[in-house]
């Protein structure tokens, strides 16, 4: 009899720990973040291609002006990475990131440069996958992210979140970015990177293919023999 006050009390720290666990969990599941991150998170793991149309703006603030881009996107996952293909149709201009490297094919000018993304790489990985094969929850490593409730976009009702840099220097080129994301799918339908100079691109995406089989072509660069090839700055 002298150990049941004792274990009574066991019963009850452990009985009050669950109930804690179970008010966590529910409280995080009711949090529409959270409950977008998790989308986001099952999407990440099944990730392996993902196909779409988009359509760019560009705007610069200083000459209240701006210009708009049209084509298709190409994102497979090959080993660790996450490779990417734009290839723009007006002006026709195709950009590959592969193995830490951006190079841009302009083939008025038959030129290709290539930027090494060197000690930046994960950094500009992170900006490519945003919404297509990165994980919700891993966000939150890099940005202060918010939930800023529901709009409509392409017919869909996608939650909207707005991701602040958590680095000055990251700030110092996007001030913050806002992605629209399809909860069916767990992936982002439109963008939105803020420059600090209130410059702007709108990114909008559509017939979105997830996991559909794309040919190793589509992330070749389609050069011709007398294509230059220039390597830029690193800086």
């Amino acid at each position: 009899m002298k150990n049941r006050p004792r274990r009574i009390g066991f019963l009850g720290v452990l009985l009050a720990s669950v109930l804690g666990c179970l008010a966590t969990r529910a409280a995080a599941q009711a949090d529409p973040l959270h409950k977008v991150l998790d989308q986001m998170d099952v999407a990440a793991a099944s990730f392996r291609t993902t196909q779409a149309n988009f359509e760019w703006e560009q705007y610069w603030k200083v000459v209240n002006d701006n210009e708009t881009q049209k084509g298709t996107v190409y994102y497979r996952r090959s080993g660790k990475e996450i490779q990417m293909m734009a290839d723009i149709t007006d002006p026709p201009k195709s950009v590959l990131f592969s193995e830490g490297k951006v190079q841009v094919y302009e083939p008025k000018l038959k030129r290709v440069t290539a930027y090494e993304a060197g000690k930046n790489r994960e950094a500009v990985e992170s900006f490519l996958v945003l919404g297509f094969g990165g994980s919700g929850h891993d966000m939150l490593k890099s940005f202060d992210v918010k939930y800023l409730g529901d709009e409509t976009v392409g017919g869909v009702s996608a939650p909207k979140l707005e991701l602040i840099p958590k680095s000055e220097r990251v700030r110092n080129i996007f001030a913050k970015i806002w992605l629209w994301i399809d909860p069916a799918r767990g992936i982002s339908v439109q963008q939105q990177f803020f420059e600090p100079s209130g410059d702007y691109r709108l990114a909008k995406y559509s017939d979105i293919q997830i996991n559909q089989k794309i040919p190793d072509a589509a992330f070749k660069l389609k050069t011709s023999g007398d294509t230059k090839h220039i390597e830029a700055p690193k800086g």
